[in-house]
């Protein structure tokens, strides 16, 4: 990847509040190692809330089958900080749900 990308990158990712410099540093070492030392998947034990949308991205599904996958207890769902109904889902659950199921081929 040229320099000049990678600057771009990484203003780009200081400018993001919810990545932390540990996080931005290993985006940043993963962008300009060869391909080919890519392969493994790095799951990160973060105990951070992600809302439904961000799991929907992360998944590539709808919110709808997010809510299922509450629902039917594959994904646990956590109340926010100082919220009555909103809730989220922990960065580690959705992490090892798409380890899961890039071990068995997709989510059943």
């Amino acid at each position: 990847m040229l320099p000049t990308t990678i600057e771009i990158v990484r203003s780009g990712l200081k400018s993001d509040p919810t990545i932390s410099p540990q996080e931005r540093a290993r985006l940043l070492a993963a962008m300009r190692e060869p391909a080919a030392q890519k392969s493994e998947l790095v799951i990160s034990a973060d105990p951070r809330l992600v809302r439904r949308a961000e799991v929907a991205r992360r998944l590539p599904c709808s919110l709808r089958t997010v809510d299922k996958l509450a629902t039917s207890g594959i994904l646990a769902k956590r109340k926010l900080p100082g919220r009555l109904r909103a809730s989220g889902f922990l960065g580690s659950d959705v992490d090892g749900l798409i380890l899961a199921e890039n071990q068995s081929g997709g989510v059943k």
